[in-house]
């Protein structure tokens, strides 16, 4: 058994107004290659496939198309998704039917019964090959009970608690699949959050949902007996507690600049024998991303050194300088004219906002994600450290209503 680990693809994503479709349309020709070429039997899909919970027409074209494909392949028998933070469950889940029918099993929303989140992969002839926990990211709402009067520690305390009594649930669901198809199965769990420990990188998106120690877990929710877990939600590449068969497979494309200069994989797994082999694959630079910081000086040298190589990068530009040039980005548009070089964002520093209403004109709403407006707003009304924690919580909770109600990320803004 063969299978391959991949998540937060972020489909429909844009970077600065910018679209990536070319980008996403170029890795999931590569992705589609490498599973024909390395002879895939099972595609595992950790969440996060689309950016927002309801995606544009091209995303959806994107991951239709690529799920047509994948039903047409000579190698790869199954395809797994789950749904991530950033999809909608009721989204993911309306074509289930349909596309269970295509050997593509979709878990965008926990069930009732811990057996509905177990999929067993069967090979031609009918033969059982993995049992596979399909879990989907677990919201609040799905695993907590709300008590009058509790504090942030006992939210925080019973939610994780939750987290590891579904899987928990689930698991043994799993192995009682297992015990009925007969002799040994690799048993495979899938999940969407946050492990203790887990390496971000700033700008990713990740790290600002999480508020103190909220929905962080450790490797300990998750029982013994599993032999690969598939995890999504970090877009770093990583192993859980040096456990390296408990792994983020990060995301396919830097989700921004931060994640630039990081290289992007899948993971393979292969199962022989009772037997397990956990390999990376590099997942080539389909747009090349360029953080340049300095004076004017600097940031101009770099850019001439770009457009000597014919670069095609798209640029964030920090200005460090201490001078204030009133017409920056006009200068730094000149310089990259006649290349096929963007710059898609310019950081004034020396201008740069202390609170909200005194933003730069090279700074603008869009730019900022939703908490960092409420912390400005925070910061501007003088709320005490003490009372934050709380409200950011429940700002956080209320912005991820009105995600899941089908709002889009731009409606919270």
């Amino acid at each position: 058994m063969k299978i391959l680990h991949t998540s937060d693809w972020h489909l429909g994503r844009t970077l600065y107004g910018r679209s990536r479709y070319r980008e996403f349309a170029a890795f999931l020709d590569w992705l589609y290659l490498l599973i024909e070429k390395e002879g895939i039997d099972a595609l595992l899909v950790a969440g996060d496939v689309f950016d927002t919970s309801v995606p544009g027409s091209r995303a959806q074209e994107l991951y239709y198309g690529f799920l047509n494909r994948m039903a047409r392949s000579a190698v790869c028998r199954h395809v797994v998704i789950t749904a991530g933070n950033h999809d909608s469950p009721s989204f993911l889940d309306a074509p289930k039917a349909l596309l269970r029918s295509l050997d593509v099993h979709v878990m965008g929303s926990p069930g009732e019964d811990p057996m509905s989140e177990v999929v067993v992969l069967r090979d031609r002839e009918g033969k059982a090959e993995a049992v596979v926990c399909a879990v989907p990211h677990l919201r609040d709402r799905d695993i907590r009970s709300v008590d009058a009067g509790e504090s942030l520690e006992d939210k925080n305390r019973k939610l994780v608690e939750g987290i590891g009594r579904h899987y928990r649930e689930v698991c043994t669901a799993a192995e009682q699949r297992r015990l009925q198809e007969g002799g040994f199965l690799p048993l495979i769990a899938m999940g969407h959050l946050f492990t203790v420990g887990g390496t971000t990188i700033e700008g990713d998106g990740v790290r600002e949902i999480y508020i103190g120690s909220l929905a962080h877990v450790s490797a300990s929710v998750f029982p013994e007996g599993i032999d690969y877990l598939a995890l999504g939600h970090l877009h770093v590449p990583q192993s859980v507690a040096e456990q390296e068969h408990l792994r983020y497979s990060g995301s396919p494309i830097p989700m921004g600049f931060g994640e630039a200069r990081q290289q992007k994989e899948v993971v393979i797994v292969e199962f022989t024998g009772g037997q397990r082999r956990i390999g990376m694959v590099p997942v080539p630079c389909f747009q090349q991303l360029e953080q340049i910081s300095g004076s004017l000086d600097d940031i101009v040298s770099r850019i001439y050194e770009l457009k000597a190589s014919r670069s095609s990068a798209w640029l964030e530009i920090e200005y460090t300088g201490d001078d204030l040039p009133g017409d920056l980005r006009s200068l730094l548009e000149e310089s990259v004219r006649g290349s096929a070089l963007e710059i898609r964002r310019i950081r004034n520093n020396r201008a740069a906002a202390l609170a909200i209403g005194q933003m730069s004109e090279e700074e603008s709403l869009e730019e900022l994600g939703e908490l960092d407006v409420f912390q400005r707003r925070l910061d501007a009304a003088k709320v005490p450290d003490a009372q934050r924690p709380s409200l950011l919580q429940a700002y956080q909770e209320i912005v991820d209503l009105i995600r899941e109600g089908g709002g889009g990320a731009d409606s919270t803004r």
